[in-house]
């Protein structure tokens, strides 16, 4: 995988991380007193880009755009803290935006571009794949990149999975859904240096958090 000195790091008011890879420039940048992250994917070859999450300060996400030619916004769930800017930055931009439906209505603003499990998303020439979570809401989605040569693979997980366990869910149910699909999802097909970019803090790996999958179905959380 390419070496840079991205760390995925980042605090409420400080700077963005910058991580340049094969195919795909990824800029990471953490919002309002959630402390949620925002990831600005920027094709290397068209330029054109794609935001995870308009999660809020619609400022520091304009500073984070700034002239790239934005053309999608993937809201990865429907809580409240994951998408406050979002009808700013699609007021400005233009950008189309796309979520599972099952959380759609529960978004301010239409969703124009429903997706399900297994379906691609694109920024420029770059492919992303839609993978369907859920417990943590009905309709949460990670994203999942496998970059050219030596990029390695890359999950934007809303609030699925975080170094350390799943997402919060508010029943058994819920939580036996959500770890089973993670297992079965992410883990069961997806390498050791997959990369990890969480909703909210520092981000991880699939080979980090993998063997510890019994002992969250022991705590149950």
């Amino acid at each position: 995988m390419s070496t840079s000195t991205y760390t995925g790091d980042v605090a409420v008011g400080g700077p963005a991380d910058v991580r340049e890879l094969p195919g795909l420039t990824i800029t990471k940048v953490a919002v309002s007193e959630m402390a949620n992250n925002a990831y600005l994917l920027r094709c290397t070859a068209t330029g054109e880009a794609l935001l995870v999450d308009a999660a809020a300060e619609p400022e520091t996400l304009r500073a984070l755009i700034g002239g790239t030619d934005l053309r999608t916004v993937v809201t990865t769930h429907r809580h409240w803290d994951h998408h406050r800017a979002l009808p700013d930055v699609v007021r400005e931009t233009g950008a189309v935006t796309v979520a599972h439906p099952a959380d759609a209505a529960e978004l301010p603003v239409p969703v124009q571009r429903p997706v399900e499990h297994g379906d691609p998303v694109t920024v420029g020439a770059q492919v992303l794949e839609v993978v369907h979570l859920r417990g943590h809401t009905p309709g949460s989605i990670a994203l999942v990149w496998r970059g050219p040569g030596d990029a390695g693979v890359h999950v934007f997980t809303g609030d699925s999975l975080f170094p350390g366990g799943v997402g919060k869910t508010w029943s058994a149910e819920d939580f036996a859904s959500l770890v089973d699909d993670v297992e079965q999802r992410l883990f069961a097909v997806l390498p050791d240096e997959a990369w990890v970019y969480p909703g909210h803090g520092s981000d991880t790996t699939i080979g980090a958090e993998r063997p510890h999958l019994a002992e969250w179905r022991e705590r149950g959380w």
